[in-house]
C-alpha cells in the first residue's frame, strides 16, 4: 500500500494542465496532499504549501508522488536528481509514468540501500482477458471528451458523489494513474496490450445489481490522433448505458496537437453514440459536462446556457456546480 500523506512532485511542468496528476490528487484527496515541490521554471501551482524535502519529512510526510503527466511519461535528469536525494531522505516514491522507476537503476539501487519503495501505479496487475462483448448486469456511464484532459475524471467522481450522497448504489472505476492513486486501485488501461484494453474495462465493470452505477473513468479522445485507440477501448469494453459529453470551451486546438483543430459536441455526439450502440444498442447521450476553469462566472454562466439550448442537454461544470443534474438525467434509464 502507498503510504499517505504525500508532497506532491510537480518538477518543471510547463502548465497548470501538465500537473493534472498532483491537481486531482489535491481536489478530491486534499486530506493527503500535504504540499508540493515545484522546481525552477515550474509552470504549474496548486494554491497549496510549497515544501523543501527537508520541510516535508518534518510535517510527516511520507511518499513523494510524481504529479506531472508530461508528453511520454519520461523521468529527466533532473528529476531523478531530486528523486534520489527523496530516497535517501526516507521517502518512498509513487508514479504514473510510463517511464516506470523500476527501470531506472539509479532509483532502484537507492530505494534499496535505504530501505525504501517504488510504486508504478501504472504496471497492469491483472492478466487480463480479451473482450467477448457479453452484456452485463448493472448500469455505466462514460464520460467521452472532444480532447484529452477536458474533466471526464472529475466528471466521473462528481458523479459517484452526488450518487452516493443520495444513497444510491454507485462506484467510481478508476482506468489511469491519477484515479488509481486517488481510489487505490483500478486498471492502468494505456499500459495495456491494445488486444486486452477492451477486456480490461470489462473485467474493471462486472455483473452488478441492476440499480448500481458504475462510473468509469474516461481517457483520451476519439478525435485525439495520439490517443484514440484507448477511448474506443472504453466505449466498447464499458458497454455504457450513459455517456457524458465533457468539452473545455478555450482550447485552441488539441492537446498537444497544434495542427488539430477540436471538435464540436454535435460531432463528438454523433460520432460517439454509434460507435457506443455497437456494444450496446440502448446507450444514450445525458448531458453535458464543461470544464469552465478559464472562464469567468458569468462567461461560464452563459456559455453553459448557450450549450444546453444547443443541444437539448442537462449542461454542467461539475467542479464549480456539482453533478445533481446529471445524476438526475441518469435515473430515468
Amino acid at each position: 500500500m502507498i503510504q499517505t500523506p504525500y508532497l506532491l512532485f510537480l518538477g518543471d511542468a510547463p502548465d497548470q494542465l501538465a500537473a493534472k496528476v498532483a491537481q486531482g490528487i489535491k481536489d478530491w484527496r486534499p486530506e493527503n496532499a500535504l504540499g508540493q515541490y515545484r522546481m525552477p521554471g515550474c509552470g504549474a501551482d496548486l494554491g497549496i504549501a510549497d515544501l523543501t524535502l527537508e520541510e516535508a519529512k518534518a510535517a510527516g510526510v511520507k511518499t513523494l508522488v510524481i504529479g506531472v503527466a508530461n508528453r511520454g511519461g519520461y523521468i529527466s535528469k533532473a528529476w531523478k536528481e531530486v528523486l534520489v536525494t527523496a530516497l535517501k531522505m526516507g521517502f518512498d516514491i509513487a508514479s504514473g509514468l510510463h517511464n516506470l522507476l523500476r527501470d531506472e537503476d539509479e532509483l532502484v539501487a537507492a530505494a534499496r540501500v535505504n530501505g525504501r519503495s517504488l510504486f508504478d501505479v501504472r504496471i497492469p496487475s491483472v492478466a487480463y482477458p480479451i473482450a467477448n462483448g457479453k452484456k452485463r448486469t448493472g448500469k455505466r456511464c462514460l464520460a467521452v471528451g472532444t480532447d484529452c484532459s477536458v474533466g471526464k475524471m472529475y466528471t466521473g467522481l462528481a458523479m459517484d458523489a452526488e450518487m452516493q450522497k443520495r444513497g444510491m448504489k454507485s462506484t467510481f472505476r478508476p482506468t489511469g494513474q491519477t484515479g488509481i492513486l486517488i481510489t487505490g486501485g483500478g486498471v492502468p488501461l494505456d499500459a495495456v496490450i491494445a488486444d486486452f484494453m477492451a477486456g480490461a474495462v470489462e473485467y474493471l465493470t462486472p455483473d452488478n445489481d441492476p440499480d448500481h452505477w458504475d462510473h468509469i473513468e474516461g481517457q483520451g479522445s476519439l478525435f485525439h490522433v495520439s490517443y484514440s485507440g484507448v477511448t474506443m477501448a472504453l466505449i466498447h469494453g464499458g458497454q455504457p448505458d450513459a455517456m457524458i459529453l465533457a468539452h473545455e470551451p478555450t482550447r485552441k486546438h488539441m492537446r498537444g496537437l497544434p495542427d488539430y483543430a477540436l471538435p464540436s459536441l454535435e460531432a463528438l455526439r454523433d460520432t460517439a453514440l454509434p460507435l457506443a450502440r455497437i456494444a450496446n444498442p440502448a446507450c444514450q447521450i445525458v448531458g453535458v459536462s464543461v470544464n469552465t476553469q478559464h472562464l469567468a462566472e458569468d462567461a461560464a454562466l452563459a456559455y453553459m446556457a448557450e450549450v444546453e439550448a444547443r443541444m437539448g442537454l442537462p449542461t454542467v461544470d461539475t467542479f464549480r456546480q456539482g453533478a445533481a443534474r446529471l445524476v438526475d438525467a441518469l435515473e430515468g434509464l
